[in-house]
């Protein structure tokens, strides 16, 4: 998912003193990074968690729900937060809450609970929650004023590269592992099979929980971010004539239409990359390309060293099988890279196109992608979906300043109804799960994305402008 922006009127405070933010910049920079990383991890989680814990393709998307429903439910209560602790130590309790959630993978592995998997996924979605509100307004403030447009891109290409890898390796990590691993595992009972293939999953989490507290660590006693209390607040973009006699950010329909773009954009894009493996096993591919075989192996040898961190060595993916979870889990891995390669592409593009043009195009090009993909089949259906991912990159940056334009003092207030819109990515890959488990199957499931894009390419077109 792309992370929120913050507002061009960021840009105009006043100047920071000139000194050296390169210390601070990196630590910011690595926790887009995680928020990209942790985020991501769940579309290889969601099928993992569906066979240990023998769950149906709607019940596995409570996953995307507990962990993007937090987005929603932590809005406020974060801000609150904030007001209160500062928000240096605001950063430090959010990576805390979210090792605290990363530690109970632990008990919900030994116990194979879905619903202590939920809580896990929850505690870590608050945690994030509390980061993404801290963490943005420091971007802007790190620096010269001038160059708050280039850190916010720098921290968001770090985000879609933690995105990117994450899910490559937790497939190296939960779907890997030795030939003979597999085959003595397979001939277990079904319960001590499952039982053993949940501690799967501790190791990564540990590992997260680990990091998280050094990371705290470091924060509380070894950086000194600015003190953004001292810093003036950021001038109100100018009241337009428009704004007369409005009492609320909900009183411009261009703003509430808006809401509904990044509901869904967040939604589809979620929803696409959750169920992509699902996808995948649904075409019953029993022989893979040559192409697909190719990328599979070369990722699989650079990212060997994952399968070795975590006691699954030598970690390996047998291709000549045809479609299998980790063999799923290189797409995901690559449809996420996709949306880094349209953020690094998309930054000159947007410099130099029409940015509601851009917008217009990638969204009538993801209608078209999802809707070729549910009239095909096998890896030309998969690798469909996948490059929907270069067609999400430039959704989020393009959408959330047409949609707050013209709001004058009510700025702020529609830009937090954007932020918690963000729970689209709780609620539209249930639905498709329900679809495919009720409704005739993952194939009818992918129509919801498929109308999700038709919504954005409506509010490109016409939703946006200002009434």
């Amino acid at each position: 998912m792309a992370t929120p922006v913050t507002t061009a009127s960021a840009a105009s405070t006043t100047a920071v003193p000139a000194r050296s933010y390169a210390g601070p910049m990196v630590l910011m920079t690595s926790l887009f990074f995680l928020f990209g990383a942790v985020t991501n991890f769940n579309d290889v989680l969601m099928p993992y968690l569906k066979d240990i814990c023998q769950l149906t393709d709607f019940q596995s998307t409570a996953v995307q729900f507990a962990f993007f429903g937090a987005y929603f439910l932590m809005s406020l209560p974060a801000g609150f937060v904030l007001k209160k602790l500062g928000y240096q130590r605001g950063i430090v309790v959010g990576l805390l809450v979210m090792a605290a959630g990363a530690l109970l993978f632990v008990p919900a592995a030994n116990s194979r609970t879905f619903g202590l998997f939920l809580t896990a996924l929850g505690v870590l979605g608050a945690g994030i929650t509390l980061l993404q509100v801290a963490a943005n307004p420091y971007v802007s403030v790190l620096g010269p004023a001038r160059g708050a447009a280039a850190r916010v891109s720098v921290v968001g290409v770090a985000n879609n590269f933690g995105g990117a890898l994450s899910p490559l390796v937790g497939g190296l990590v939960l779907f890997g592992g030795s030939v003979a691993l597999k085959a003595k595992l397979a001939a277990l009972p079904l319960a001590e099979r499952l039982g053993q293939e949940a501690q799967l999953v501790k190791g990564p989490y540990l590992g997260l929980a680990a990091f998280l507290v050094l990371l705290a660590g470091v924060f509380f006693f070894a950086v000194q971010l600015p003190d953004i209390e001292s810093i003036p607040e950021e001038e109100a973009l100018e009241a337009r004539p428009v704004a007369a006699g409005r009492t609320s950010a909900l009183a411009f329909p261009h703003l509430v239409l808006g809401i509904g773009a990044i509901f869904v954009y967040v939604g589809v894009e979620v929803g696409l990359g959750s169920l992509l493996i699902r996808y995948g096993e649904s075409q019953n591919i029993a022989q893979l390309s040559g192409f697909t075989q190719s990328l599979v192996r070369g990722l699989n040898a650079a990212t060997g060293w994952a399968g070795a961190l975590f006691g699954q060595a030598p970690a390996a993916i047998d291709t000549s099988i045809g479609f299998t979870k980790a063999v799923g889990a290189v797409l995901v891995s690559s449809y996420w890279f996709g949306s880094l390669v349209g953020r690094v592409v998309g930054i000159p593009l947007l410099l130099r196109f029409p940015n509601r043009a851009l917008l217009v195009t990638v969204c009538a090009a993801g209608a078209a992608l999802v809707a070729a993909s549910i009239l095909s089949s096998g890896e030309t259906a998969l690798w469909l979906v996948v490059l929907c991912g270069l067609m999400n990159a430039i959704m989020w940056p393009v959408i959330f300043p047409l949609a707050i334009t013209g709001l004058g003092p009510f700025t702020k207030q529609g830009s937090s109804y954007l932020i918690m819109a963000i729970v689209g990515g709780a609620l539209i890959p249930p639905l498709m799960g329900w679809l495919a488990t009720h409704g005739g199957g993952l194939r009818v499931a992918f129509v919801v994305p498929a109308l999700c894009y038709v919504y954005l390419l409506f509010y490109a077109l016409r939703g946006y402008r200002v009434r």
